[in-house]
């Protein structure tokens, strides 16, 4: 899947990784699912996001692992969870929720009116839209159907 490699290579290029181990985060999640067929450019834009830390890496990998026991075959369970976890948080943690939500279902990000953030949130979710855009330019993701 030489497409993996383009991904890797694009968001490098345009230096979106916070540090080696965001990168290495992302590259696992990439090497072990995107085979799957509920694989998208979205669910990649999340998986960018939830490299961020290790924290956001367990929930993405725990929520993978149970989509591939349950031969799922989209992302649709995956919004359900992200719909409950977003409705748990506040602040910046919402919001980050709601970026993933907004990358799943492939619509536009607006953050919600009056809304404040701190600094360290701004930035993870404006890198995260950068990097959105730079999968954005890359081709669909090509891989065999798995049964």
């Amino acid at each position: 899947m030489k497409w993996k490699n383009d991904y890797l290579t694009a968001l490098d290029e345009a230096k979106l990784f916070q540090d080696t181990g965001h990168r290495t985060r992302f590259k696992e999640l990439m090497d072990c699912y995107a085979g799957f067929p509920f694989f998208s450019r979205g669910l990649c834009k999340c998986i960018y996001l939830s490299a961020w830390d290790d924290e956001h890496f367990a929930i993405m990998l725990e929520t993978l692992n149970e989509m591939t026991l349950g031969r799922e075959k989209n992302t649709g369970e995956m919004l359900d969870k992200g719909d409950s976890l977003a409705a748990e948080q506040t602040g910046g943690e919402h919001q980050i929720y709601r970026l993933s939500l907004a990358f799943l279902e492939e619509r536009p990000f607006r953050l919600e009116e009056g809304v404040v953030l701190e600094p360290e949130y701004r930035y993870i979710l404006d890198q995260a839209l950068k990097a959105s855009d730079v999968i954005d330019q890359l081709p669909e993701p090509s891989r065999p159907e798995r049964s």
